[in-house]
């Protein structure tokens, strides 16, 4: 059987992306009943990756996280997540949408954390050991629009960040984007008007083999 397909959904908060993520599973589903697909996010997926999840986003402490503590705690809820539910399943040949990626970490820590594309990117190259997406879909949206969108009942701690943070995620993944890495697989699309407007918009891009 030939190899399956890694599909990621990215952007900043407020954009849509974890409900385009969930539509998009459903439609491949109809589209390929004799195909697995599978949904996922990051950090999470797995039971080890949810809990870090938890400790990295939901908790609180009296002390702040360091970016290079952050860094690695998503690296390794990430190498965990990849092993235990993307990789066997794309080595099946099934599906795999992801909501989020290391690009996350790559924006996220290295963009607005200042800890800089290239060392965000060599703290996942063991996390990750080539296994990038077949294709991202950046949902693009004003981070002030985006805000005021979003609240995680589990608690997310970057909620709380000023809009300037998410202008400089925003910054991180325009230059991520044009990493040769990602040639040709780096889709942005639009996060104005409604659901459906926006599904439309990632049905254009889509396409599974």
């Amino acid at each position: 059987m030939s190899r399956g397909m890694y599909i990621v959904f990215e952007g900043v908060v407020g954009t849509g992306k974890t409900t385009q993520a969930k539509l998009l599973v459903e439609r491949l589903k109809q589209q390929y009943p004799d195909r697995e697909v599978v949904g996922t996010r990051e950090p999470g997926g797995s039971e080890i990756a949810e809990a870090i999840r938890v400790l990295v986003q939901g908790t609180p402490f009296t002390e702040n996280m360091d970016p290079i503590c952050e860094a690695y705690l998503y690296a390794s809820a990430r190498a965990q997540s990849l092993r235990a539910v993307v990789l066997p399943v794309i080595e099946r040949g099934g599906i795999v949408v992801a909501d989020r990626s290391f690009c996350t970490s790559v924006a996220w820590q290295g963009a607005a954390r200042g800890l800089g594309t290239e060392l965000v990117l060599r703290i996942n190259e063991s996390a990750i050991q080539g296994c990038l997406p077949d294709a991202v879909i950046e949902i693009d949206l004003d981070p002030v629009i985006g805000l005021q969108r979003t609240f995680d009942k589990n608690g997310d701690k970057f909620e709380s960040m000023p809009v300037e943070f998410f202008h400089a995620c925003a910054r991180g993944y325009q230059e991520l984007s044009e990493h040769p890495m990602f040639a040709g697989k780096w889709h942005r699309v639009s996060g104005e008007g409604s659901i459906e407007d926006v599904s439309a918009r990632i049905r254009e891009i889509v396409s599974v083999k």
